[in-house]
This record gives structure tokens, C-alpha cells and sequence, in this order.
């Protein structure tokens, strides 16, 4: 661990970066700590990734929604750091709708209980000890690992639905650490305990979390200018299409493709890359072996279509989101901005819904126009009762996002293995770091994490940056992340 980031007895290095997102962005700041520079290439005209916020006629929307709570304090500090005054305090609630009855998430026994009826709650309770009796193994697949803690009829009405609208392919077929790193520590037992005795020693999920009053892009817009004002360069709308090496050296620059079309060099000290380690692959020249490109063509993701819908009217509902576990409609979560930040619309009066699609670039809804997803969605809110039947539809637009959500498919790991043993081997001047860029289903503040120490690693210290979020429950416990070495993240 680096004692001093803030006074470097040498000077610092220049990265180039490759992506713009929570991940490159954190990881160009970290090293302008130690006195260095960095050039971020971002193929897209705008930063933040995933994590962006996109501005339509006044009304400002995320994809897919960012809270702002960590349980690494360092990152927590950061963010303070670069947005100071800009955060404000917003109440949590997510809620599950299976037939046109809200849920609680994490479930609330005596709500489910009610909300179900006492004859399905009985059965419920019934597949419930059948599950703790007789566990299914082996324990591999999304749909055993959540019927061995739920049982599976709470699987079947609660998790499976929504679950393979995100993904496109049976729970049989998602690996069980994906739940692990998502929904670990949960179970209906522990939901039960804290309902009717209120055990202290169960963590529960937070009630209130910071947002940027103008989204989470706010965030990351702020990165940029202090970046720039310190030395870097954000070059934005710069696709990466070459990445040359060399055997006993590594990368020795990066081609990215100008707004005009002409393929522009960059070398540096050192490579970090947030980019799709499929995309990566594809782009190294000379090209790795058969065997490495067969298992980057393998990897899978899942991509994301925003539909916003503005209305007339306000207080629809109270939540941040609403996940939407009726299979017939195509929609899988709605967001309500309003929730989020009054700021997120242009005036009192009005609503800004976020309808969230999620597909692969090859299925037909993702080349629909976008007049016909706006209909849809407009449709589908009326399925869900949500909003009442006469608010009047101001505007709609449509956000398309592609390799969202990499899939943790059978295989997934495997291949990826082959891919890191051959970059560490030969490109030993290159670091993945981020959710695309390590095939992790990272949140930001763990993309950041990736990214922080990556750049310490160009300083002396040894993380294993592939460790960040192993561990880590995706719920609210708060305890410090930890390094490879056991001891705190922070400095």
C-alpha cells in the first residue's frame, strides 16, 4: 500500500485509459494523485458509461439507476470529494409488482402473506422446509441457488419472471455466482427472524442513500473537468480499433479513430482498459491465438433499451423503481426520476418514467423504431396500472445501450481465464479494470475500487484487482472492503 498519494517522491506516469466510465475515470484521478497524466479514449460523446445521465427537451434520465451508498469509505469520500455540495439525501424504496400488488424487497413475511393469501402463502411455507430439507445439489444455476433459500414457489413468483427478462435464457442457465454476488445474505429465515423479533445482529437494506441532484452523470461530468483542469485529456467519441503489441514489451500504442474518421496513435507509460474484453481481443494487432479469440467470441452480454416516458401529473408512486414480474409485458423495471431528484424535471406537474427493455442486439425489439417503443411502453404502463388512464403523454425517447450486463453463462469463466492468462503473459503494460472490462457484474463504486488500485499497482503496491467484489455482498451490510492482503482499501 502507497503511504503518501499526495506528495510523490517521483514524478507521476502518463496512462492512456481506455474508457470513461466509473472504472477510467477513477483510475486517471488515483493517478494524478501521484503527480501523473492520462489520456481517457471514450468511444461514446459523453462519460459515465452505464452510470451516464442523458438530457431529452429538459427532463434528465439514467440508465438503469444509481444509488449512491458504498461500504468502501474511501470511494464514499471521493465522491464528496469531487461533488461536494451537489449531493442530496433520497429515500429508498424498490418494490416488486406481481399482479398489480406491490411487494417489499427484501419480502416482509406478514406482507407476502397477506399479499399472497393464506392459501399460497401456505404453499410458500410448504416449499420453503422442503428446500431446507432436502437442498438441491449441486449448487451451480441461479434458479437452485435461490430455491435452496427461498424454496422454489417464492423463486417462481419472485425471482424468476424478472431474472429472465434481464438475462433471455432459463435461471437453469445463469451461474450461481451471480446470485451469490447480487442477492448474498439474504434468506426468507433471516426476513422472518427480523420481522418478528427485530435481531439486531440482521443487517437490513439502507433507508436513505446520496444522488447528485442532477444524476449520476453529474458525477462523472465534474470528473472530466477536474481532470482536464489538472493535466488530462477526455477525448470523447474516439472508438478504440487498434491495439498494437509487442512480444517482450507489450502495447506499444493505441489507435483510436478521430471524430473525422482518421485512425489517431497514443502511447503511454502504462494501459488500463474498461472496454469489452471481447471487444479488446478483436482490436489487438497482431491478433492472439485461435484458442483466445475463439473464447472472447463466447462471451456473451445482455443489452439495454431506455424508453423515457413524460407525463403530465406527479406522485404516481413513491418508488425509486418498481420491478415488474408480470411475463405479460416485455418491460422488466420502471423507474420513477421524480424519485430520485425534483431536479430531473423541467417543472413542477410533470413525471419522467424510465421503461427499461432488456434484450440482445440481435432480437427484433432493438431495431424497432423508436415511435414504436415509445407506444409500447406507453401501453405496457397502462398494463400496470402505475400511472392513472388519462395522464397525458407530454414526450417519450428512447436511450439503446449495448453490452450492458455481461452474462455469467456456463462457460463465462472459463473463458475468461484463457483470455487474462494470455494478456498477463504478453501484454504486461495492460490492466482490466470495470464491469465490461473484467466480464464482472461490478456496481460503480466497485469499478472504482478496480480502478484505484490498478494505478496503485503502477506504484509498487500488489492487488489482486480480480479479488474486488468476490467476497462482497450486494446489499447494504457495511463493513470496508478489503485488499488482496486482508488489510483496509484505504490508505
Amino acid at each position: 500500500m502507497v503511504a503518501n498519494r499526495e506528495g510523490p517522491a517521483s514524478p507521476g506516469k502518463h496512462l492512456v485509459i481506455i474508457g470513461a466510465g466509473p472504472a477510467g475515470l477513477t483510475a486517471a484521478w488515483e493517478n494524478q494523485r501521484f503527480g501523473g497524466t492520462a489520456v481517457i479514449l471514450e468511444r461514446d460523446p459523453l462519460v459515465g458509461g452505464i452510470a451516464r445521465t442523458v438530457e431529452h427537451n429538459g427532463y434528465r434520465f439514467d440508465i438503469g439507476g444509481h444509488r449512491f451508498f458504498t461500504k468502501v469509505k474511501e470511494v464514499e469520500a471521493l465522491w464528496h470529494e469531487i461533488l461536494t455540495s451537489d449531493f442530496i439525501r433520497v429515500p429508498r424504496q424498490s418494490r416488486i409488482l406481481y399482479r398489480k400488488k406491490f411487494f417489499s424487497y427484501p419480502l416482509k413475511p406478514m406482507e407476502a402473506f397477506f399479499g399472497l393469501g393464506p392459501f399460497e402463502s401456505f404453499r410458500c411455507f410448504l416449499s420453503y422446509v422442503a428446500a431446507r430439507l432436502f437442498p438441491k445439489t449441486p449448487e451451480e444455476d441461479f434458479e437452485t441457488w435461490v430455491s435452496n433459500r427461498f424454496g422454489q414457489r417464492l423463486f417462481s413468483i419472485f425471482f424468476k419472471t424478472y431474472t429472465e427478462k434481464v438475462w433471455g435464457v432459463p435461471c437453469t442457465q445463469i451461474k450461481a455466482e451471480w446470485a451469490a454476488q447480487r442477492i448474498r445474505g439474504l434468506s426468507l429465515w433471516k426476513a422472518v427472524i427480523h420481522a418478528f423479533f427485530k435481531d439486531p445482529t440482521i443487517k437490513t437494506l439502507i433507508d436513505k442513500f446520496d444522488y447528485p441532484r442532477l444524476g449520476p452523470g453529474q458525477m462523472w461530468e465534474t470528473f472530466q473537468r477536474n481532470l482536464e483542469e489538472r493535466g488530462s485529456r477526455v477525448l470523447l467519441s474516439r472508438p478504440v480499433t487498434g491495439i498494437h503489441w509487442k512480444e517482450g514489451v507489450g502495447i506499444t500504442k493505441v489507435e483510436a479513430e478521430s471524430p473525422a474518421g482518421a485512425p489517431e496513435p497514443y502511447s503511454g507509460e502504462a494501459y488500463i482498459s474498461t472496454m469489452p474484453i471481447a471487444e479488446l481481443v478483436a482490436a489487438l494487432s497482431p491478433a492472439p491465438p485461435e484458442p483466445v479469440q475463439r473464447a472472447a467470441e463466447r462471451l456473451r452480454y445482455r443489452d439495454f433499451i431506455l424508453v423515457a416516458l413524460m407525463f403530465e401529473g406527479e406522485g404516481f408512486f413513491t418508488d425509486n423503481w418498481v420491478y415488474i414480474h408480470s411475463p405479460e409485458v416485455e418491460v422488466g423495471r420502471i423507474q420513477n426520476f421524480n424519485n430520485w431528484s425534483r431536479e430531473m424535471v423541467p417543472r413542477e406537474g410533470v413525471t419522467c418514467l424510465g421503461m427499461e427493455y432488456f434484450c440482445f442486439d440481435s432480437d427484433e425489439i432493438w431495431n424497432r423504431p423508436d415511435s414504436d417503443l415509445i407506444e409500447q411502453a406507453k401501453r405496457e404502463i397502462g398494463v400496470t396500472g402505475l400511472v392513472p388512464s388519462g395522464a397525458p403523454l407530454l414526450d417519450g425517447a428512447v436511450v439503446r445501450m449495448k453490452k450492458t450486463y455481461p452474462m455469467y453463462d456456463p462457460g463465462y469463466r472459463e473463458n475468461v481465464a484463457i483470455i487474462r492468462e494470455f494478456l498477463e503473459a504478453h501484454l504486461p503494460n495492460l490492466q482490466l479494470v470495470g464491469r465490461n472490462g473484467m466480464h464482472k457484474y461490478n456496481n460503480q463504486d466497485h469499478a472504482m475500487v478496480t480502478g484505484m488500485y490498478a494505478v496503485r499497482n503502477l506504484y509498487g503496491a500488489r492487488h489482486d484487482v480480480w479479488a474486488v467484489n468476490v467476497d462482497e455482498d450486494y446489499h447494504e451490510e457495511v463493513r470496508e472492503l478489503r485488499d488482496d492482503n486482508g488489510t483496509s482499501a484505504a490508505p
